[in-house]
């Protein structure tokens, strides 16, 4: 079986973009001639591909097809750039990866910075939890992940990053007014938390870790996915939370934040996750970011 490569090319663009109308602007052709490949396609695979909804979704047969479409790309793209040395200054080369906002907002930049130097090859960064970015390495949606999880993704290799450490924090006004008699489980379940998102449960594993018990129900909760306001909401009082050491350091300078609890802090396990491809491009991503983590 032959796969044309118009029909995975519409494939990965609509899974790249979220629908079939961005899929056709982004390849240049109408939307019908992007709904005629795919037809084409699920008939070769008799399967369906890809679940119209917004944002489009691949089914499993989906994801495995759209990564070996995706793998297809990058190692042709790797082999124009030995081929070509000057590159086409119109050819996007664009790298999705997925990778926890902390980490956005502290090191990862720099794996940012050294890759383009290196390649001049763009990134596209999905901000996810980091115990649950494999999820895009298995859907095929990224060529890379910074994950908490040590578990390997099938197909992907993995590389040991330094870990990610998190300070609790608090106003000293807040720690007065909440924790005056302690870091007790009761304290713990009337002082207001922050929370990144849903899926944070770093503050959940420092009160089990500090008091041996979990809580029995969440206290009030601040949920707000901004790395560099998370030190803010703390510093004006409105909760307490975890943060990563890189960020809270001028807060605890200043003292306008607080460690909570100095023997208490958590180190997070970080793992960079990516294809087992021989690609220059994504050797080069990987070097960048096990020298930028530290």
């Amino acid at each position: 079986m032959k796969f044309d490569h118009s029909h995975l090319a519409a494939l990965s663009a609509i899974l790249r973009e979220g629908s079939f109308e961005k899929a056709a602007v982004a390849l240049r052709v109408t939307p019908s001639a992007i709904s005629q490949r795919i037809r084409a396609l699920e008939e070769q695979m008799g399967a369906v591909l890809i679940i119209r909804e917004s944002p489009c979704r691949p089914t499993p047969e989906g994801e495995r097809l759209y990564r070996h479409a995706e793998q297809i790309a990058l190692l042709e793209r790797d082999l124009l750039n030995e081929l070509r040395p000057e590159p086409d200054e119109q050819e996007n080369r664009t790298i999705p990866v997925a990778v926890s906002a902390d980490a956005l907002a502290t090191w990862f930049f720099d794996a940012v910075r050294l890759f383009n130097q290196e390649t001049g090859a763009m990134i596209e960064a999905f901000a996810d939890n980091e115990g649950y970015t494999t999820e895009w390495l298995r859907e095929g949606r990224v060529l890379g992940a910074v994950t908490s999880s040590a578990t390997v993704v099938q197909g992907c290799r993995t590389d040991k990053l330094k870990p990610m450490r998190y300070i609790p924090m608090a106003s000293p006004a807040f720690m007065k007014r909440y924790f005056a008699k302690g870091l007790s489980l009761q304290a713990f379940a009337n002082a207001p938390m922050l929370v990144f998102d849903r899926k944070d449960r770093l503050q959940h594993s420092f009160v089990k870790k500090v008091t041996g018990k979990d809580l029995a129900a969440d206290p009030p909760c601040h949920r707000y996915p901004s790395p560099s306001a998370f030190q803010e909401m703390a510093a004006a009082g409105l909760g307490w939370g975890m943060a990563p050491e890189k960020l809270i350091a001028p807060y605890l300078k200043a003292g306008t934040l607080v460690n909570m609890s100095p023997k208490n802090i958590l180190d997070v396990p970080l793992y960079w996750q990516s294809w087992r491809l021989t690609s220059p491009t994504l050797e080069a991503l990987t070097r960048a970011v096990k020298k930028a983590s530290g």
